[in-house]
């Protein structure tokens, strides 16, 4: 029986820990202005608590569809599937046991000046309720000195099905021990979001962020209004307006004020969850930091929420000897 381990991969600047079990970051250490190594993701200093379930998809891989179906349903080819409500009234990040609680197979990996890890998966047909048997991977690799890549790639096998992953990282820029994250400036290039009712799912419409609470098209503290936006930011950009590199567009720039560390995120997908730690509340974990609410910050880029049941959003269906790719780079820089 395969079991859970972390493997690392360091190319001398930055360090990366990522576990077999659900493609888990654990850890990330990239340097300030002064040099100074900090990791900057939220986790555990070992695998038991994740494989516990006390992580709130801290680092992980979800899938097969990232965030929230609409009551667990949908229909497709006029066949109807329901799946798990593990988020009350909803099905969030693929059901009970989504992607970031099951063991991946290493495929390949690679030390040296560019290491990577690639991970596999076969997904099951009727697995959590999808249709379909998946062939999935997931490549983590560190490009340059403080450049991380994801590429994702999904193959169905024999029935069309929903597909949606995402990487569920939180980021403290600052050190994953160093509080909130209320001082971070972050700017996302997006015009629009795609609101939600009051079980988080999307009403269909794409909205405008001019002029509201919403807008991060230029550079703003997290916390310059967040009070006006319930307990925070929880929402899906629609990622339309950046500029593009290495065929992925601009998704958003973090930055912590204090250490000056930043991260500009580029990707492959439409929408980009941005989600403020919410509902994290005295969660222990590395070294015996004690993460708050608000102690992190997810920049999932993703298909848009629900997308399986509402038809103006872009289709995350893909057709059987199709494939799924999803891009994400992080690029680190001290400025």
């Amino acid at each position: 029986m395969a079991e859970a381990k972390l493997f690392e991969l360091n190319n001398g600047t930055m360090k990366v820990n990522v576990s077999n079990y659900g493609c888990t970051i654990t850890s990330l250490l990239v340097p300030d202005k002064d040099g100074k190594l900090a990791d900057v993701v939220l986790g555990f200093d070992t695998l038991e608590p994740y494989l516990k379930g006390a992580a709130p998809y801290f680092g992980c891989v979800v899938g097969r569809v990232a965030n929230r179906i609409k009551d667990g349903k949908f229909k497709l080819n006029g066949i109807e599937h329901s799946l798990p409500i593990n988020k009350p009234p909803n099905s969030l990040h693929g059901g009970h046991k989504g992607y970031d609680k099951v063991l991946w197979e290493v495929a390949e990996y690679k030390q040296g000046k560019n290491p990577s890890i690639t991970f596999k998966y076969h997904s099951r047909d009727g697995e959590e309720g999808y249709p379909g048997d998946v062939h999935i991977t997931a490549t983590y690799t560190l490009v340059s000195k403080t450049t991380m890549r994801l590429d994702m790639e999904a193959v169905p096998e024999n029935k069309p099905t929903p597909i949606s992953l995402a990487q569920h990282t939180y980021w403290n820029l600052a050190g994953h021990n160093s509080g909130n994250v209320l001082d971070h400036t972050i700017q996302i290039w997006a015009r629009h979001i795609t609101p939600v009712d009051q079980n988080a799912i999307p009403t269909g419409e794409i909205m405008p962020v001019e002029g509201t609470s919403y807008d991060f098209t230029t550079e703003n503290k997290i916390g310059s209004r967040i009070h006006e936006v319930g307990i925070g930011y929880d929402h899906n950009y629609v990622l339309d307006c950046g500029d593009k590199k290495t065929g992925l567009k601009h998704a958003a720039k973090l930055k912590d004020p204090a250490s000056l560390r930043t991260l500009n995120l580029w990707t492959s997908a439409p929408g980009m969850q941005f989600y403020t730690a919410n509902y994290v509340n005295g969660i222990v974990g590395k070294g015996g930091a004690v993460y708050g609410k608000q102690s992190g910050v997810c920049l999932e880029t993703q298909g848009f929420p629900n997308a399986i049941n509402q038809s103006n959003f872009p289709s995350i269906v893909v057709q059987t000897g199709e494939k799924y790719k999803h891009s994400m780079m992080f690029e680190f820089s001290a400025e």
